[in-house]
C-alpha cells in the first residue's frame, strides 16, 4: 500500500494560465485510459482555455491539486453544471498523476470541492461518472459516501459512448432551498 498523505497537505487552487504543462502531463495514455485516450494538442489547448475561463463564473471551477510544503502540482479536480435526467446538478471529475495515486490525494481534493459546492448552496446534488472499469475512482466515490445510482451509458469524449457508474452525493440543500436560491437577484 502506498504511503497515505495527510489531507492537510493537499491544496486546491483555481486553474490558471500557468497550468498548461500540468494538463499536458494529465493527457498521457495511462491517465486517459478510461476516457477514450489522449487528446490532440489542439484539444488540450482548448480544454486549458475552458478551465481558465471558468474563473469567476457560476457554472463551476477547475482546480490544480498541489501538495505542501513544496506546492508540487499533482493533478486536477473540478466541477461544472449539467442537466442530468431532468435535474440541474453538478458533475465532478479528477485526475492525479500516477506517482501520486493511491495516497489519498484525490479523496482529499474531491472532499474540498464537495465542501465548496455545499457552500454555494446552488444544487441539491453532485454526480461523478467514472468508468465501470476505473476501480480507483469508484473507490473514491464509495469512500466519500456517494451513493451508486446505477450503471449508465455516458457520452465521453463527444461521439463515444462509455459504460459508467452514476454516483450521486446529496449536498444538503433541499429542492425548496435550491428554488429559493435561484430566485434571488444577482
Amino acid at each position: 500500500m502506498s504511503e497515505q498523505m495527510n489531507a492537510s497537505q493537499v491544496r486546491i487552487h483555481p486553474w490558471s494560465e500557468e497550468d498548461l504543462p500540468l494538463l499536458h502531463l494529465l493527457n498521457a495514455s495511462e491517465m486517459t485510459e478510461h476516457l477514450g485516450g489522449p487528446e490532440t494538442e489542439e484539444q488540450v489547448v482548448s480544454r486549458h482555455n475552458r478551465y481558465v475561463n471558468t474563473l469567476g463564473k457560476e457554472s463551476g471551477c477547475m482546480f490544480r491539486v498541489t501538495l505542501l510544503p513544496e506546492m508540487t502540482s499533482v493533478g486536477s479536480v473540478g466541477y461544472w453544471e449539467r442537466s442530468w435526467q431532468g435535474e440541474a446538478v453538478y458533475e465532478i471529475g479528477w485526475s492525479i498523476l500516477p506517482t501520486y495515486q493511491g495516497k489519498g490525494i484525490a479523496s482529499a481534493a474531491v472532499a474540498e470541492v464537495i465542501a465548496h459546492c455545499r457552500a454555494e448552496q446552488k444544487h441539491t446534488s453532485i454526480h461523478a461518472f467514472p468508468s465501470v472499469n476505473n476501480a480507483a475512482s469508484n473507490r473514491i466515490c464509495r469512500k466519500l459516501n456517494f451513493s451508486l445510482v446505477s450503471e449508465c451509458d455516458f457520452e465521453y469524449p463527444p461521439g463515444s459512448i462509455m459504460k459508467c457508474n452514476d454516483w450521486r452525493l446529496g449536498l444538503g440543500l433541499g429542492t425548496e432551498g435550491a428554488e429559493k436560491k435561484s430566485l434571488l437577484p444577482g
